[in-house]
């Protein structure tokens, strides 16, 4: 022991020393007296070996011969793959004496060989076949793989409506070679195909400074100044990386398995890359990041729930306190100062295993290395990323999107009312509109390189009714079916959709006396509307940390003011000339009195009230 702390503490580290004491002594030296040398090799330092000189060609060969065929069959237990090697021994190599070794030893191999045996069988086929067919990606640059994944965040939040306690899905947008946090959205209940889409077009646009955001957060990198990022954006750039994605892996979940996703992909120019079934070490990285965020950020919030029911606090819904737009701000605030500047522990890259690197340097070695697009994408992207539909246009109602019609009176249809596309194919002679799921207001046409907003013919003049989206529709259309309309115009919808969207009846209309779930429907449609006008808007600077949306009594009153407006368009258009007041009582007696000459008012009588005005 004197010898060896006589040794330097560098060098004993690099020797294998450093923890050595006097019971490692001890123990070391019965081992040699009992195994000679090999018996002081630590067994912790000694790789598991990986040869047996029972496995003979032969035995090798009927080894991957079962695994080929355990892979065809339903799921098979080790003893019976053991009879399989047995048997294909003894029929393949009858004149010779091969000796299969025992269960245990062939149970080791086949570890050793094909990976633990936990898997299902539908997966470990899916598995076999992609490493056979394709092999691994090797993520060499930004933007060459961003992992996309959705999870219900762990922390109870307000809505900007009633200020419930709601739960809200968490999805990121990771890029697989700097670790970036390049996009993420906050979405009330679930996502959909919009929000991803609108999720992949933030990948590709500035984040724009927002206000309490100090100089530490600007653009950063160097090599490209921070003024001319500003210049081609429009306003100052945070510190977070933007380029165009090459390929997008996700899961199987539906809002990434859909039609409306291949068409963002094919719009964008984006491969499509969907992770093997059961299979979460093929987007590790983003898994690893949601685990990051709750470990450093969402524990110390009030409100987190836990990832667990048994784990769970005893009032997380009492301890709500953030709501979404403010958790969204601090998200987007985290990432840009914690995440994009913490140290990458076992991220380290390959050219620099032992260095310290956090995503911004990476990304600026990258940007050293192959330099940086600033391609910034026009802001009628947003309608081109749209879920599209083939309509007719019709001579008089104009198209019908969603079960609703929609640019009855818009001059950019009147051309082209009555008269086929020149499309062919599929959808032959059909004209292409776009339409946001999460405000039904109106939809989108393009024409000549432009895009005009066709607005749905049930609307007033003005934008004085609150804005819905497709579930609502659903709603109304399903509430219109069971009272038995058949509405000829879309105007008889209003009342009903009015009546859906601010809930105007008598005593339901109260917040106190709306269910849970009607609250977080309708705060869930508020949400949505609001992040489909701020993806339709021009990049601009924000003012700041978004505040709340009215309450549900300045909706009510909203509402209340269209249908108002509505029905006193309908009285003026059904009786054009203002109504003849009726002649009062008393002129009709006076009329009628004989004694009474004309010209002459009597004496006796009082005086004649003044006629009131009709209302």
């Amino acid at each position: 022991m004197a010898e060896l702390e006589a040794i330097g503490r560098q060098e004993a580290r690099h020797l294998g020393l450093a923890a050595v004491s006097e019971r490692t002594l001890q123990r070391m030296a019965a081992r040699y007296a009992e195994h000679g040398l090999i018996g002081m090799a630590d067994g912790r330092w000694t790789p598991t070996p990986t040869g047996h000189r029972v496995i003979t060609e032969e035995v090798a060969e009927a080894i991957r011969a079962v695994h080929a065929e355990s892979l065809h069959r339903s799921k098979l237990s080790m003893k019976t793959r053991e009879r399989l090697v047995n048997q294909y021994v003894r029929e393949k190599f009858p004149g010779k004496e091969v000796v299969v070794p025992h269960y245990t030893t062939l149970a080791r191999v086949w570890r050793e060989w094909f990976g633990p045996d936990g898997a299902r069988q539908r997966y470990v086929r899916s598995a076999a076949a992609v490493e056979t067919g394709w092999g691994r990606v090797v993520v060499s640059r930004p933007g060459q793989v961003v992992a996309l994944d959705t999870t219900p965040l762990p922390v109870k939040v307000l809505d900007d409506v009633f200020g419930e306690p709601i739960d809200v899905h968490l999805t990121l947008a990771l890029d697989a070679c700097t670790h970036s946090l390049v996009a993420f959205r906050l979405t009330p209940v679930s996502d959909s195909s919009v929000e991803v889409a609108m999720l992949l077009r933030d990948v590709l646009l500035p984040l724009p400074m927002r206000p309490g955001w100090g100089p530490e957060m600007e653009w950063p990198y160097p090599g490209v100044p921070g003024a001319l990022v500003a210049e081609l954006a429009g306003h100052p750039v945070a510190a977070r990386p933007f380029f165009a994605p090459e390929t997008v892996t996700s899961d199987h979940g539906s809002v990434y398995k859909n039609h409306h996703l291949v068409q963002v992909a094919r719009t964008l120019g984006v491969d499509l890359l969907p992770a093997r079934m059961m299979r979460p070490t093929d987007k590790a990285a983003c898994e690893r990041a949601f685990a990051g965020i709750q470990s450093l950020l969402l524990e110390l919030l009030l409100g987190y729930r836990g990832v667990d029911v048994a784990d769970r606090g005893a009032d997380p819904e009492g301890d709500a306190v953030w709501t979404v737009l403010e958790m969204e701000h601090l998200i987007a605030t985290w990432i840009v100062e914690v995440w994009q500047n913490r140290r990458l522990e076992q991220y380290a890259p390959a050219w620099d295993p032992g260095g310290r690197h956090s995503p911004n340097t990476l990304f600026a070695a990258a940007a050293a290395r192959d330099g940086i697009s600033l391609e910034i994408p026009c802001p009628e992207l947003y309608y081109e990323l749209l879920p599209v539909h083939f309509v007719a246009i019709d001579r008089r109602r104009g198209v019908k999107v969603g079960g609703l019609w929609y640019g009855a009176g818009a001059p950019v249809l009147e051309p082209h009312r009555g008269l086929p596309s020149a499309r062919t194919g599929r959808h032959r002679g059909k004209w292409v509109i776009h339409r946001d799921p999460r405000d039904c207001r109106e939809v989108f046409f393009e024409t000549g390189g432009t895009w005009h907003a066709l607005r749905w013919n049930g609307l007033p003049p003005g934008d004085d009714v609150p804005a819905f989206s497709d579930a609502r529709v659903r709603d109304v259309l399903r509430e219109v079916a069971r009272a038995g309309l058949r509405p000829k115009a879309d105007h008889e919808l209003l009342p009903v959709l009015l009546g859906l969207v601010a809930a105007q009846t008598p005593v339901s209309s109260w917040p106190t006396q709306m269910t849970k779930q009607q609250k977080t429907d309708r705060a869930r449609e508020l949400t949505r509307a609001r992040a489909a006008a701020a993806d339709r808007a021009a990049p601009h600077l924000p003012t700041g940390p978004p505040t709340p949306v009215a309450d549900i009594s300045a909706a009510g009153r909203q509402a209340r003011e269209a249908v108002s407006a509505d029905r006193r368009r309908r009285r003026e258009a059904a009786m054009p000339e203002r109504p003849v007041p009726p002649p009062l009582l008393g002129d009709a007696l006076r009329e009628r009195d004989l004694f009474f000459l004309p010209g002459e008012e009597p004496e006796d009588l009082p005086d004649r009230p003044a006629q009131e005005e009709a209302p």
